[in-house]
């Protein structure tokens, strides 16, 4: 049988060490497909229902093992719609490399079916490296750039590949000018600041007496280096929601997250600090970091494009986290004085008690706090969490402890909607003896939740450790965009954008062959969650929750407090059950 480019195509994803795609076939990447197949067990292809879950797939994979992930579509509408996924890798800074097909080289141009200028779909998406091979001879080139920039560059690539490009006979490039002999393979290098630029930023945290950390995506190999950092500085630590597991969240000095999904922990150690340490962070909302001009501040990021973008620091250095902290460590000097961080540890208790009160409190039926409060000291050792974006992700960020050896992954540049349980699906094939959560708003679970348990019905028995547990918090509303419209615009809720209709998630699961279950008790939810942790396979639990328990942030500001009154003004149906469980919350 003659060799495809097809063919060549798969054997150097082999040679990247690629061993899963996630994909969605389609006649213009059927070579790719039939390579697939005569490749055998080399390469798992993993059908999602949707392009857009593949890609999201990938960027979990990515998100929960550090290496590429490969997502595959075919011409037209499939390369369409891996966009939104790609996406989320290029805002999230995940490597991702797609391939995808095209109609052949004789038509493009001619308005055919289903063709589309993918070079122009994916010039912003996969801005570093988007090529169209054309010739047999630079597939090979195209392969290892895709992917050599993707690592480096930590973005997504695409490779398109016409339909009949695909079927030609492989080609070797000649030795002759005007042809390109590239290799493959890729070792990062150990990226640290100079010596005199690590000695400035130690001037600025050892002049610093209330020293206050900000840890994001970028130090998730760096938690002992950040905690050896944090003891020595006497400094506490808030985290940026893509950095919920890099520090433990018991631990005393920990504030937990930051901004409208932040702590009062944090809000009230960004108010009192003189110096700000942030470690590899791309935090965006500059109200809740302090006023410009009031702090010195020392950031490192191995992104020079990211230095200097929230907040003006004095040192920038650009090197990788963990290294850079142990340089700094070196020479950094260990403050005797602890009041700062009593204060701080002061007020991280202070706020758990308030989290604590604020999740046992009455709602009708069930205060969707509480879910995240109980199943925090249950989660298994080695937990990977996924959170969809929507109201969920306020309980997620505050209410769960996070322990050392966990994981977590959320759609954080982008926020899109729909990205959970396509991350869990991945972090379930990259580790497949670990249990995975995801928890998802009963907007995301329409919206493709639903679809992807069918992907979790068909594959799960393939993993050693069944558990994949879906926590649907069914509140019948998009409720952040609800209380967004209450807080930021000061209108009412809208019903006819808003409500949602009411699913039977847990019978869904069932007839798919999953487990599932249904409650609408508080007194029901440790039973539940034991009964999740403890099943022999895949398992829906379906909470029916307040929608009118409030999104509150850490502190209310006047302007907010006026919206929200404007708002319940105009109408909103539900306005006097959200003005007692506003009371409840705020006041107890």
């Amino acid at each position: 049988m003659t060799r495809t480019v097809a063919d060549a195509l798969v054997e150097r994803l082999k040679v990247w060490g690629i061993t899963r795609i996630y994909g969605y076939p389609g006649d213009g990447i059927n070579g790719v497909i039939g390579a697939i197949d005569r490749a055998g067990d080399a390469i798992t292809f993993v059908q999602a229902r949707h392009e857009e879950a593949c890609a999201f797939m990938a960027c979990g994979h990515a998100k929960f093992t550090g290496s590429p992930g490969v997502c595959l579509a075919t011409s037209g509408p499939g390369a369409v719609h891996l966009l939104t996924g790609l996406y989320d890798a290029r805002a999230d800074h995940q490597p991702v490399v797609a391939i995808v097909g095209q109609k052949p080289r004789a038509v493009l141009g001619g308005d055919f079916q289903q063709e589309i200028d993918l070079n122009a779909l994916f010039m912003d998406v996969a801005r570093d490296y988007a090529q169209m091979v054309t010739a047999p001879a630079q597939l090979r080139h195209v392969i290892d750039r895709a992917f050599r920039i993707a690592i480096a560059r930590r973005t997504p690539t695409c490779v398109i590949v016409p339909q009949d490009v695909q079927e030609l006979k492989a080609e070797t490039p000649a030795h002759e000018h005007g042809t390109i002999h590239s290799g493959p393979g890729y070792s990062a290098p150990r990226v640290v600041p100079e010596a005199a630029d690590l000695l400035r930023a130690a001037d600025v945290l050892n002049a610093g007496s209330r020293v206050a950390m900000l840890v994001g995506a970028g130090a998730a190999n760096a938690g002992p280096e950040v905690l050896a950092m944090a003891d020595k500085l006497g400094a506490g630590i808030a985290k940026a929601l893509l950095g919920k597991a890099v520090v433990a969240d018991d631990l005393p000095f920990v504030t937990g997250g930051i901004g409208f999904l932040g702590t009062r922990a944090s809000q009230e150690m960004m108010d009192g600090c003189d110096t700000l340490f942030m470690i590899g962070s791309g935090f965006p909302y500059a109200e809740f970091l302090p006023e410009e001009g009031k702090v010195r501040g020392v950031q490192i990021d191995i992104d020079a494009r990211m230095l200097s973008l929230r907040y003006p620091m004095e040192v920038n250095l650009v090197g990788d986290s963990a290294t850079t902290l142990r340089a700094l460590l070196r020479i950094v000097e260990t403050k005797g004085d602890r009041a700062w961080r009593q204060k701080i540890e002061k007020s991280v208790a202070d706020w758990w008690r308030t989290l604590a009160k604020r999740a046992m409190a009455d709602a009708k039926p069930i205060n969707p706090q509480r879910v995240f409060w109980e199943l925090s000291s249950r989660l298994p050792d080695g937990a990977m969490l996924a959170c969809d974006t929507g109201s969920t992700v306020h309980w997620f960020s505050r209410d769960l402890k996070l322990r050392s050896g966990m994981q977590s992954a959320h759609s954080g540049g982008l926020a899109s909607m729909g990205a959970a349980i396509p991350y869990g699906i991945a972090a379930k094939f990259a580790h497949p003896s670990r249990p995975a959560l995801c928890f998802v708003g009963d907007g995301a679970m329409q919206m493709s939740g639903m679809a992807e348990l069918i992907t979790v019905a068909r594959y799960w028995q393939t993993w050693r450790d069944p558990r994949f547990i879906v926590i649907v918090t069914n509140n019948r509303d998009l409720n952040m965009v609800t209380w967004e419209q209450r807080i930021l615009e000061g209108d009412r809720k809208f019903d006819p954008s808003q409500t949602l209709p009411d699913v039977a998630y847990a019978d869904y699961a069932r007839m798919l062959g999953l487990g599932g279950m249904r409650i609408d008790r508080p007194e029901a939810i440790e039973d539940a969650l034991a009964a999740a942790l403890a099943s022999d396979r895949p398992f829906v639990l379906d909470v029916v929750c307040d929608p009118e328990v409030p999104l509150l942030p850490p502190h209310i500001t006047l302007e907010q407090a006026r919206h929200y009154v404007m708002a319940l003004a105009k109408g909103d149906r539900n306005a006097m059950r959200a003005i007692r469980e506003s009371l409840k919350q705020v006041f107890g």
